[in-house]
């Protein structure tokens, strides 16, 4: 999508500092984080809430997962522990309508 904030990311049309970049997704810091680590993981193909993912994206949201488990641990926080959340529509807290994956850590997480 032409005007969606993160897909612009993805393609290199708005500043974000990457700390990783493959053929399907990019990772960033939030710029609202929610604990010492909070890291976002966008495909950059454009889904707009995990309720939208098709069948043939299974792969692209297990490659997310991979990328987290990496980030997690390049950031220190593998063995402490870290949470990873989709929020899927308005009620969960999704403010941006393309999937991604939260990354959160570096502090004891209480739920919810």
């Amino acid at each position: 999508m032409e005007s969606c904030l993160f897909c612009k990311i993805a393609r290199g049309e708005l500043p974000a500092q990457l700390i990783h970049e493959d053929n399907e997704v990019v990772a960033f810091q939030d710029i609202h984080p929610q604990a010492p680590v909070h890291l976002l993981i966008c495909p950059k193909k454009h889904i707009p809430t995990l309720n939208d993912a098709a069948p043939e994206d299974n792969p692209l949201i297990s490659h997310m997962f991979v990328v987290a488990r990496k980030l997690a641990k390049d950031k220190g926080i593998d063995q402490k522990g870290y949470r990873t959340v989709f929020n899927v529509n308005e009620g969960a807290g999704q403010t941006i309508y393309h999937l991604h994956l939260h990354v959160l850590g570096g502090r004891v997480l209480s739920w919810p």
